[in-house]
């Protein structure tokens, strides 16, 4: 391998260090805004710690996505409903991103009759 691909390799490298430098702050940034405002708790600590992958994905939705999904996080097992309270926004519109994360398959969903359950996509 010559100097010049060494080089190169490194230069790509530390572009890919400072890219997690990066993601690591936003990371930090989210997480001190969810403990200021009460919505990050112990549960969704665990529950990043459990799956890692979806730190990424909260890194990549949208903060009204992003939101949601903490919020099921927060509960395990949520309706629109449900999920509303915690949000406080409209029943429709957390019914809305929910199945937006379930059609992105980061949610599983099951109906009990009239009612309609969102939780973390499990493992198969």
């Amino acid at each position: 391998m010559t100097n010049e691909e060494h080089a190169s390799i490194k230069e790509q490298l530390e572009e890919i260090l400072e890219r997690l430098k990066e993601i690591n702050d936003k990371l930090d940034r989210i997480i001190t805004v969810q403990i200021k405002t009460g919505t990050f708790s112990g549960k969704t600590l665990s529950a990043l710690e459990e799956n890692p992958s979806y730190a990424m994905v909260l890194l990549e939705l949208p903060d009204h996505l992003r939101k949601t999904l903490l919020a099921l996080i927060e509960r395990g097992t949520a309706t629109a409903e449900d999920i509303s309270k915690v949000t406080n926004r409209e029943r429709a519109v957390e019914s809305s991103y929910l199945n937006q994360l379930a059609r992105m398959d980061y949610l599983d969903k099951r109906r009990d009759g009239k009612k309609v359950y969102f939780s973390l996509k499990t493992e198969d």
